[in-house]
């Protein structure tokens, strides 16, 4: 699978059901080109018109499924938040 087909599909978490957002980006590991995990971007600050802090990192672990239109995750949400790194 390509990362524009991952880009295309929801991202849902199993534990309450949740829609996350769509996959943005990937992590990898060089050493043996294995998927690490997936990003997707956080909430958007106030209405949306500041951008986001944050984004949501999934380890690869915790991915499921991954169907013809969602990726479900089972994740709390607590522990997959990150600060942005472009930041």
């Amino acid at each position: 699978m390509r990362l524009c087909e991952l880009k295309e599909k929801e991202v849902v978490n199993i534990c309450d059901g949740q829609c996350l957002g769509n996959v943005c980006d990937i992590e990898f590991d060089l050493c043996n080109g294995c998927v690490t995990a997936v990003i997707i971007p956080g909430p958007c600050k106030m209405f949306g018109m500041f951008g986001r802090e944050e984004e949501y990192v999934i380890p690869s672990k915790c991915v499921k499924k991954i169907g013809e239109d969602v990726i479900l995750v089972d994740i709390e949400i607590a522990k997959c938040v990150k600060k942005c790194e472009w930041r």
